[in-house]
């Protein structure tokens, strides 16, 4: 067959194949429509998942770095308006509704997890800046929150997308919590987790935890007191005089 018989088939093919289409799109129309809008809710989930990824992350990543960057200067603020005797350690717990807010709608897990750490350290923090003392329920009540933000950024989120320096910061403020409760043999133990724990190795939190266990042992030291020294005492030896012996000038 000749190449100009070949393309004179193809043509009319074509030809017929045109001619027919309208025809074939009336027979066809639902399936048309139904393809064409799966099509399209494909491209929109690509695209929104993409703008998720892109636009929506850092703005969420702007904003808890935005959080963490006023957390210094509210700290100053309170230790200087204490120098006055006003006691303002309150107004750090509005950071932590802003923490936990970003830890609801977050996208990110590593997002999400750092928040809720970071809400459960101003929990902690806010207990220390108090004046006066604090009553063991105060302390029982806030420190039971702070461990359960802790344990949801472990439980949740940092199981959900593994990150081992989160993992350790939020073991470590664990371990501050039950120092804070009075249960050393639980602080002990996690903070050996973290200081052992191959996969922790080489990370801040790991030197941290180090450091705490050193100095729990150094608190919890036993001192030997040596017994007191008896003082020496000096003897006096009197002198005998003979009867009617001249006095020694």
């Amino acid at each position: 067959m000749k190449a100009e018989h070949r393309h004179d088939l193809k043509t009319n093919e074509l030809a017929a194949w045109l001619g027919n289409l309208p025809a074939w799109a009336n027979q066809n129309l639902r399936m048309i429509i139904y393809v064409t809008v799966v099509v399209v809710l494909v491209l929109a989930s690509l695209f929104y998942y993409r703008y998720q990824k892109t636009v929506v992350a850092a703005r969420e990543q702007n904003n808890l770095t935005s959080l963490l960057s006023q957390l210094p200067q509210q700290k100053a603020y309170i230790a200087q308006r204490q120098t006055r005797g006003e006691d303002n350690a309150f107004t750090l717990l509005n950071l932590t509704d802003s923490f936990d807010g970003i830890a609801k709608t977050t996208s990110s897990d590593a997002v999400a997890a750092m928040a809720l750490i970071k809400s459960a350290e101003i929990m902690r923090t806010e207990l220390q800046f108090r004046f006066g003392s604090v009553s063991q329920q105060d302390i029982a009540t806030q420190i039971g929150k702070a461990k359960e933000s802790y344990t949801k950024a472990l439980d949740i989120y940092l199981k959900r997308s593994p990150n081992p320096s989160l993992e350790a910061l939020a073991k470590v403020g664990l371990g501050l919590c039950e120092e804070e409760l009075g249960n050393p043999d639980g602080a002990r133990k996690l903070y050996q987790e973290v200081a052992t724990g191959a996969a922790y190795e080489g990370i801040a939190p790991a030197a941290a935890a180090k450091q705490r266990l050193v100095a729990m042992d150094s608190f919890t030291e036993k001192l030997v007191l040596k017994p007191m020294p008896r003082p020496k005492i000096q003897m006096q030896v009197p002198v005998i005089r003979e009867p009617n012996a001249p006095a020694q000038n």
